[in-house]
């Protein structure tokens, strides 16, 4: 927290804010100030006419710097915020899938598996963005999302949906990610941390389209705001954690009463969502110790200390309470060195790479292209690239699942139980069937508690990748609509059709794509 206000633009904030009738005020004061001067100091004369022609210039014409929005523009904002409904989600669910096959396999010899890692990648990487970045949004965010980016400027959710963006903006021309190992993209995602006391959160950017007198309104704003991490979530972002509004920030039963404040507000404004993980700030051990004492705070990160550091072929704990290593690196050629190493290493062998950063920019989006180019949807599609978060719950449901058979003939009915703690938010996993491959397989169906069902073969078997999120169907409505509101809008489309194929085969699936066609 302690560089978030390091930027300068935060002095033209603050003067932004005054209203005109100081400025009267102001004036008469320079007035009197002047004529002392004069009087007095007449070696300061020349600086005095530059302070009152300055003045006279802020008095002729009041801009908001914090938007960059001079008097005779008027602010154009629609802006709705759209949310999963979390506080509804699915806990503890059973998934019940029916595999009919054609007699020629003994389903007595299949053996159901979740393996170590989501769609079977052969290595993990993790990003958490500390102190709640606006670069979170704009450039993180974006980079993954095929969004615009800027090397100069910054933009909000209500910015980029009115279209009112910088002037240099730039697109990669597609979105990174892998695939669940059956040709669906996966998008990469990462952890961005919130700083709910502050008040610069419920500042909501103002739209000026067409304004391009100047571009005050594209200066990095304190962090980022509500609608920024409403876009986030929905696409899959994990939360956390960090500084809280304390005084003392070495008084740990302070931090953990302000844990119940920040995430009060969390829920508040993330549609019933929780928060369970914590981003060390500033090396301060104290915010773990509260963390320890605050029981909805399962997992923690930090880069000091005592550390747990992730393998993930060898993980035989569900990580709760663990404090997980990571790293800031240097740079991204550090970063890609740290890759290449580990995937020089046994699969048994390698740790996880944990990337923490603050601030990303052009340098930092070439490592997330080249990831994707290299080891992603368009390399060899060997990374899994989502949150902590949701690693942390794929972790959980890996060990604490329970998996139960039932054979009928050529059927084969698999019960996947998913046993969930508190702010749970992806309940999905991988099963692994081995000796079935599709060349047997007639058909696969699913209970109605599966929203997000899809399959193929897997090494001597088949892979099953099984969704019960509860409104995913509503979720994928979403974007389809956000799509038919400007049909002229081609990522809107790539997000429309990416969401809607996270759903399972259905008359409501196939209707959706004909609205994206």
């Amino acid at each position: 927290m302690n560089d978030y206000f390091s930027t300068t633009y935060s002095t033209y904030f603050n003067f932004a804010n005054l209203k005109i009738s100081y400025f009267s005020v102001l004036f008469n004061t320079i007035i009197y100030l002047f004529v002392f001067l004069h009087n007095k100091m007449m070696a300061m004369k020349r600086i005095t006419y530059v302070i009152l022609l300055l003045l006279l210039t802020s008095c002729l014409e009041q801009i908001d710097f914090y938007t960059g929005k001079g008097s005779d523009v008027k602010t154009q904002d629609d802006y709705s915020v759209y949310l999963y409904p979390y506080d509804k989600e699915n806990h503890n669910v059973t998934a019940e899938i029916t595999i009919q096959t054609d007699g020629n396999i003994d389903l007595d010899d299949i053996t159901p598996q979740i393996p170590y890692l989501k769609y079977n990648k052969s290595w993990l990487f993790l990003l958490t963005q500390d102190d709640c970045k606006q670069v979170a949004y704009c450039c993180t965010w974006a980079a993954i999302n095929g969004k615009p980016l800027s090397n100069e400027y910054f933009y909000s959710a209500n910015q980029l949906k009115a279209g009112d963006l910088p002037p240099d903006i730039y697109y990669l021309g597609k979105t990174l990610g892998c695939t669940d190992g059956v040709g669906n993209e996966v998008r990469f995602n990462f952890t961005t941390t919130l700083a709910p006391e502050y008040e610069w959160m419920n500042k909501r950017a103002k739209v000026n389209k067409g304004y391009t007198k100047d571009y005050y309104s594209f200066f990095m704003s304190a962090g980022l705001n509500w609608d920024n991490v409403a876009e986030l979530v929905n696409y899959g972002v994990g939360i956390a954690f960090h500084d809280v509004n304390v005084e003392d920030v070495n008084n740990a039963d302070t931090i953990l009463k302000h844990y119940a404040i920040v995430q009060d507000s969390i829920r508040h404004e993330m549609s019933g969502r929780g928060c369970k993980f914590l981003a060390e700030p500033n090396g301060n051990k104290t915010y773990v110790t509260a963390a320890k004492m605050y029981s909805p705070i399962q997992i923690m990160t930090a880069q000091g200390g005592d550390l747990k550091t992730i393998y993930p072929f060898r993980e035989e704990t569900d990580l709760k309470k663990m404090l997980i290593k990571r790293i800031f690196y240097e740079s991204p050629e550090n970063v890609k060195t740290a890759i290449i190493e580990q995937l020089n290493l046994p699969i048994e062998r390698r740790n996880a790479i944990h990337m923490g950063i603050h601030l990303t920019s052009s340098p930092w989006v070439a490592l997330l292209l080249w990831i994707n180019d290299m080891y992603g949807k368009d390399g060899d599609d060997s990374v899994w690239f989502p949150s902590l978060e949701e690693y942390y719950e794929y972790n959980y449901y890996r060990i604490h699942s329970t998996i139960r058979k039932e054979i009928e003939g050529n059927e084969l009915k698999l019960y996947v139980t998913l046993p969930s703690e508190g702010d749970f938010y992806y309940p999905s996993i991988t099963v692994n069937l081995d000796h079935l491959t599709m060349q047997h397989v007639k058909t696969v169906s699913s209970g109605n508690m599966v929203t997000g069902l899809s399959y193929g073969d897997y090494a001597d078997g088949m892979m099953l990748n099984i969704d019960c999120r509860k409104f995913l169907l509503q979720h994928a409505t979403h974007f389809v609509e956000q799509y038919e509101e400007d049909k002229t809008n081609e990522s809107n489309k790539t997000d429309a059709i990416y969401f809607v194929n996270m759903l399972k085969e259905s008359e409501q699936k196939y209707q959706l794509l004909e609205r994206v066609k």
